[in-house]
Formats: structure tokens, sequence, C-alpha cells
């Protein structure tokens, strides 16, 4: 739906399907009692999320007209894809297995620009549209410093024959379609700082002189198609999990004249560790319900010196619970963004309000995604119904805005 800076939607990560028939039932079940509490009178958008085996049933022309007609039937439009998980994504362990096939590999290419071609048939007139995706690979795959810097080589090389597709399907049909690439922690992007590092040191080193070549362009030219075609996706979750400051990213990215493509609106969970003995006990206690063995919870702890400790999940946190050098934790699990405490802890719902405040400020994209996945993982006290719980988000945001 369109807000006051920009389109609103939700991702459909959250509803659990292994192909587009369970994608597509979830979709009709769902959306119109969504739409009916979020965007009565108006169009709705979908971030749509497709696994490598739906994308390949969806891209069936029959299939696909199903769809369109569906579409245009519930006043619904796809705007925006989620392209981050290839494979499963419910009812199975995940964990950094997400990241597989990594953009080291031709089958994340292949995945990704079959998820451009279905965009651009499903993105209404005038619109741009995006694919968010990996941050590469997971960092923990990578044995030493020359193996990691041989994957971060291989995956920009991918990236970049994305780029040429994308600049190819602008030529022909005038629409700006781009890849928003996705920093979250242990994945070899972690932070801002090493998105817009990479952007700089790597895709445009790498991708100036390929793009200007292959379609004998100058080297500004060619820049100016990586910077129009390969973007942020600003995931809140994950940048409040790293403690970083929102303004000073933005502000570097528009010096730098890199694009957020879509800001993904996520919560993580925190708490205040500087306290007690005792506090600290009841504190892992309520971390420990969270602790679940689908996704990856990795926890990002700040220390009295200003310094970060990274775990790789929350199990090895919880162990490291009674350090006490560690005044806050901040956990990688998506929970509803309209709660702000549950039981001891908090959610970073803060930095929410704040990236909001600055997109309706000067706004930096035009795609905003409340993106919630763990529907099934939650504690059941944090449950209800899934087209409530969407809704609720949606509307949370909303009033947020205005």
């Amino acid at each position: 739906m369109k807000v006051n800076s920009g389109h609103l939607t939700y991702c459909t990560n959250i509803h659990a399907g292994k192909n587009w028939t369970e994608d597509f039932d979830a979709l009709k079940q769902n959306f119109p009692d969504i739409k009916q509490q979020v965007a009565p009178d108006q169009a709705m958008g979908l971030g749509l999320r497709l696994s490598q085996e739906a994308s390949l049933q969806l891209s069936h022309p029959q299939h696909l007209k199903e769809f369109k007609d569906w579409l245009q039937k519930n006043e619904a439009y796809v705007f925006t894809m989620n392209g981050f998980p290839y494979g499963d994504f419910h009812r199975t362990i995940v964990k950094e297995n997400v990241h597989a096939p990594d953009w080291t590999t031709p089958e994340r290419k292949d995945y990704t620009i079959r998820l451009f071609h279905l965009l651009k048939d499903l993105l209404p007139a005038g619109m741009d549209g995006g694919v968010s995706t990996s941050p590469l690979s997971y960092r923990h795959w990578f044995k030493d410093k020359n193996d990691f810097d041989s994957a971060k080589q291989a995956a920009t090389l991918q990236i970049i024959a994305v780029v040429k597709e994308l600049i190819g399907i602008h030529r022909e049909t005038g629409q700006v379609l781009h890849l928003d690439i996705e920093p979250e922690p242990d994945g070899i992007l972690e932070t801002g700082r090493e998105f817009i590092d990479w952007f700089k040191n790597d895709l445009l080193v790498l991708g100036i002189p390929m793009i200007a070549q292959h379609f004998n362009l100058s080297a500004h030219e060619a820049e100016s198609l990586l910077k129009k075609h390969v973007c942020l996706c600003y995931d809140v979750c994950h940048f409040a999990i790293g403690y970083e400051a929102h303004e000073a990213i933005l502000a570097e990215l528009a010096e730098q004249q890199i694009c957020v493509g879509k800001i993904q609106i996520s919560a993580a969970l925190k708490a205040n560790l500087n306290g007690t003995a005792d506090s600290r006990a009841l504190i892992k206690t309520n971390f420990a319900v969270f602790d679940e063995p689908t996704y990856l919870h990795q926890v990002v702890a700040l220390k009295k010196d200003g310094s970060l400790i990274r775990y790789p999940d929350l199990s090895p946190a919880l162990a490291a619970v009674d350090d006490g050098d560690i005044i806050e934790w901040r956990s990688h699990f998506h929970v509803p963004i309209s709660i702000k405490e549950t039981g001891l802890l908090q959610s970073t719902q803060d930095d929410i309000v704040t990236l909001l405040r600055l997109q309706k400020t000067k706004p930096f994209t035009n795609h905003l995604e409340v993106e919630t996945y763990t529907w099934e993982v939650l504690p059941e006290q944090m449950k209800l119904p899934i087209a409530q719980s969407i809704s609720n988000e949606l509307n949370w945001v909303i009033d947020t805005l205005a």
C-alpha cells in the first residue's frame, strides 16, 4: 500500500510453504483478511518470498497467469521479493544453511536472475523493483583470510553477472530492478561499514571495468549503473544488533551515492545486563525461552569499554552470561515489532522508530517491508493468528509513520 514515504508491505516468508502451491494457498487464505484490516480502500503490495522450487513452478506460464489474475482480483501487487533463503525456511533446521548455496555458486546467481524475471512480469508500471539477498556467504565457512577473500571475490563476480542481466532488462523494458544486499550477523558482510567498504573496494573495483567493457561504456557510466542496480537492504534488526548508528550510516551512504533498496522493518531482542548476579540469572532464564533449533540467533554483547563480543548463536551466549564486563545483549531473534517488552527482555523497537522518522523526514527508499518470520517458533504467549499478527504490525508502522 502507498504510505506517506513509500510502499509498505509484509514479507510472505512468515507463511510456511515448501513449493508454489503451498505458498499460493497461504496467500489466498490470509491476504484478504490482512488487506481488509490494513488497506481496505486501496491496492496493497506483497513482499513475495519464493524458494528455488517455488520460483521454478511460478515460472510456468499457466501458474504465472493464474497468480497475476489473482493479484488483479484482490487489488494486490508485487514490488519486492525476498531472495535470501534458497530452500526450505520453516519446519526444518535452517541455521547457517540459510546462506546455502551462497554467492560463490552459479546456483545462487541463476536463482536470483529467475526471481528478477518473475518480478519483471509482476511489477506495476512506473515502479522500481527489488530482490533482497544474502550478504555473500556465511563467514565461518572459511578457515582463513585467503579463503575468506577468495569467497568474497567469487561472490562479487557472480553479483556483477546479475547486474549485467538487470542492465539488459532495463534496456528492454525501462524497468529499474535492483539487487538489495542484506548484511546480517556472521555474514561475509556483517555491518553497514562492511557493506560500504565492499561496495567501494570490491564491487566497484571489479565491476566498473567489466560493465564498461561489456556494454561499451565509460567508467563513469558503468559506476552509475552499478549504483542503480546494487543497493543495500536495510534490515533494522540486523543493524540494531550491531549497535550501529542509523543516521551516520545513512549519511555515508548518501555521500557515496549508494542507494537503500528496501527497509526490512524488524526487531531484535535485547536486555540490560548491568545488574546483580540474580538479575543476570533471571535474564538468562528469559532468553533461554527463545533458544530454539530452527534459526540462528546470534548475540552481540556490549562491554563496559564499548567493544563488542559476537556469539554465533544463543546457546554459547547463554553459557557466557556471567561475564561481568558485559552490560547489554542483543540477539538475532525477529520478534513482533509492535511489542516493546516481553518479560525481562525488551525489543529494539526504538531503532525502528528512529529509522522510520528518518525515512519520513527525508525518504531514502520507496520500499518498506515488515519481516517477522519467526511466527512458528515464538513462545506461545506471543502468538496470535497469523493474519492478525501481520495486520497489527502493518498498522503499527502506519501509525508510527503518521
